[in-house]
This record gives C-alpha cells, structure tokens and sequence, in this order.
C-alpha cells in the first residue's frame, strides 16, 4: 500500500473517529502515531510519541498561549468586564439599539485582551444580557449581537487562534497580529452597523437607552483606558521589536494582575484564575500535541503534496483553490471547535498554499474568519451553546435566528477581505 494511501485512509479515520465523539486531540493522536507506524515503522512511532510532548511542551514559542488565557481570566475575574460595559453603555446612550451596540463594542475591546471567543462570549453575556433584557430587548437580538460580537476575540489581536496559525506555519507572530487588526476593526463596526439596520427594518426589537451628557460619555472613557493601556503596550512592544510575543503575553499578564489586585481581587479569586488558565491550557496543549503528532504523519505520507499536484493538473486558479478550501472550513465550523480545525487541517492545507505562491498571512486572515463563522452557525455553533450555557431560559433556535444577520454582515467581510487583500496586509512591513 503506498504511503498516499495511507495517508488518505488515516484523514478517512480521523473524521470517522471524530464523528464517533472521541476528543479531537486524542483523535489526531491516535491517527497520527498509527499512520507513521504504518508509512515508516511501529519503533519510529513510538520515538515520535515519545519526542514530540516534549518538543511541544517545551516550545518557548506555545509558552504565549497560557498567558494569553491568564490575561483573560484575570480580566473577566477582577470586574474589568462590568466596568467596560457600564463605559460602553454610557457612550452609546441614547441610540437606538444602544445597549446591543454596547455589548458588541465591549466584546470587542475585552476580546483586545482575551484572545479567546469562547471566555469573551461567555464573560459578557454573564455582564450585558440581564441589561438587554430588563429594557426589553428582544432576546434574540440580545443573544445574537452577543454570539457575533464574542466572535471577534478570534481575530482581534492578540488572537490565540493566530498565535497558533503563526507558529503551525512559521509565520510572524506580530505580522499575523497586525493583520488581523484591521478585519478585526471591520467585525466591530459592521455589527454595530447590523443591529443599526435591524432596528432601521424592525424598531420594536430594541427601545431607545437613557440619553447621557457629552460630559458623562466623556467620562465614561476612563473605564476602558486599562483595557487601551494593555493592549496598547503589548501590540506596540510586539510589533517595535522590544519583546517577543511570549514576553508581550507575559507583560499583558503582569500588567492585568496588577490591575486585578488594585481592584481588590483576593487570593481566592486569583487561585481560581490560576486553575482556569492551567485547565483551558492543558485543553490546547494536549491538542497541540495531537497536531504535531497528525503532522509528521501526514508528512512522511505526503498526501498533501499529492493534492497539490492533483491541483496544479486540473489547471485550477489559485482564487478558486482558495475558495474550495475556505468552504472546507465553512461545513467544518459547523461541526468543530476553532482551535481544533486550525491543527487539523492547516498541516494538509499549508503546503498547497505554498505550493500555488499564495500569502501566507492573507491566507491566515480569511482562514481564521472562515472558521470564526463556524462559531456562529448551527448545528453546533460553539458560541451560541455557550450563550446558551449562560441564559438557560433562551431557546437554541432563537439565538441561531438572532445570529442571522451577523453571519451574513461576517460574509460581507470575508468578501471584501478577499477582493481586497491589502485590507489585512496594509501595515505590514
């Protein structure tokens, strides 16, 4: 059997297995370490899987990602989330559809210290939802602007998703975080400009929130000045040169515990913080390994060189290559976790990339906007299970409906972002 075989039998098994519900980053483990052994032998395998833990865990490069998620944590314990909420609310009062505008623009600005959809969705609805609600928002608006608006955490930076596309890739961390500041900022506006042309169509999903002086909106802007200052110092100290991203992450971190303990977090908090980031830490590591494990794997048995050749004899155009790929991406976010598809299949999909003279980081914006469509769209949809988790009393299909607007708003983006790619690459140097 040859080694092409193989390979297209083992991502054969690794749907298969994943289909079956085993954990995804046990699934590319045991595909990965059972296709080497079969390509080159059962003794080369076991040596894998003896080093490649260690290379990972060891990987001063994935020492960032902890600390990204620590810088979260720490945010959403220490009342930062509430604070900028209350600021965002304030600035929008008055509008129509305010507060849903508001609870965007916040997802927004704690996902600039998040990195995570998942911790930003789920920390701001736990802030902005009973608000919507008690002014009697429709609670599919509510939710739905909350789904979209959690989704920016996977773009804006610092995104973990793009920390883990550059180093899967070998690409710059910084340049991937200038890239996506712009499609980031993009999300951010357009879905204020959806729940805006929602109420323009439909007035009675939202009322008007309490007018606010110029003085108060201006004032208000102290309680997003932490979120600014950290953001700020870590994208600048990254893209200057004056630290690597892992000790940007760990500035990020520092500079969030210290204000976290200003603003009375106790040690009780602060272990609970700990025990969140080692959890969801060892959740990305464990798939990390599983990655790079699928690989070598997929390496040794060169299928992805087999589909570019496949390719480049059907005469396809690049842009159209690119496009089949992204709606690869599209079914699987219907089925996946984001960090899950990006190890999986950027290891098959990035040689065909380079294979056709394609950007790399372009292609690594549109990627990661592809699979953060996945977070919004049914049937699993992770954001809108974890608002879901958050507000119980909200039925599943009324927040997919919610969402509808904002996915559509997301495939705008994704266009403009493909017709024009110097949107994500303008600051690049």
């Amino acid at each position: 059997m040859g080694s092409e075989t193989i390979g297209a039998l083992g991502l054969g098994l690794l749907l298969v297995l994943m289909v079956l519900r085993v954990p995804v980053a046990l699934t590319m483990l045991i595909v990965g370490v059972v296709g080497f052994a079969q390509v080159i032998s059962w003794g080369a395998a076991i040596a894998q899987l003896k080093t490649v833990p260690v290379e990972v865990l060891s990987n001063y490069s994935f020492s960032a990602v902890p600390m990204f998620i620590l810088m979260g944590v720490l945010a959403a314990h220490s009342g930062m989330a509430g604070k900028l909420f209350h600021s965002t609310r304030v600035i929008c009062g008055g509008w129509k559809g305010g507060l849903a505008i508001a609870a965007v623009g916040s997802c927004g600005i704690f996902s600039a210290i998040s990195g995570s959809s998942l911790a930003t969705a789920s920390t701001m609805t736990r802030v902005a939802l009973p608000e919507m609600e008690r002014y009697g928002y429709h609670r599919g608006l509510a939710t739905g602007a909350l789904a979209a608006g959690g989704t920016l955490g996977i773009m804006i930076p610092p995104s973990i998703a793009l920390l883990i596309y550059a180093i899967l890739t070998e690409q710059s961390v910084g340049d991937m975080f200038m890239a996506g500041l712009v499609p980031g900022l993009m999300g951010l506006v357009m879905y204020s400009l959806t729940v805006s042309v929602l109420m323009r169509l439909k007035p009675s999903l939202a009322v008007a929130g309490e007018p606010t002086s110029w003085k108060q909106k201006l004032l208000s802007l102290g309680g997003l000045l932490p979120f600014f200052g950290v953001f700020l110092v870590m994208i600048l100290g990254i893209y200057l040169g004056a630290f690597t991203p892992t000790e940007g992450a760990s500035v990020g971190a520092f500079a969030t515990l210290l204000y976290a303990l200003a603003k009375g977090m106790r040690l009780d908090g602060l272990w609970r913080s700990v025990q969140e980031t080692l959890a969801l830490s060892a959740v990305v590591f464990f798939m990390l390994v599983g990655a790079e494990m699928l690989g070598y794997f997929i390496s040794v048995s060169r299928i992805s060189f087999s589909i570019s050749d496949m390719l480049f004899a059907a005469d396809m155009a690049p842009i159209i290559v690119v496009l089949c790929i992204l709606l690869m991406y599209f079914v699987l976010g219907m089925f996946m976790d984001s960090i899950a598809m990006l190890v999986i299949t950027v290891p098959v999909v990035f040689p065909i990339i380079q294979a056709l003279g394609i950007d790399p980081v372009w292609f690594g914006i549109i990627t990661v906007l592809t699979v953060e469509l996945g977070l919004m769209t049914p049937p699993v949809g992770m954001n809108v299970f974890v608002i879901k988790a958050m507000a119980p009393h909200v039925g599943l299909g009324e927040i997919f409906r919610g969402v509808a607007p904002f996915v559509v708003s997301d495939l705008l983006r994704l266009a403009l972002l493909i017709a024009f790619p110097i949107l994500s690459t303008m600051f690049l140097l």
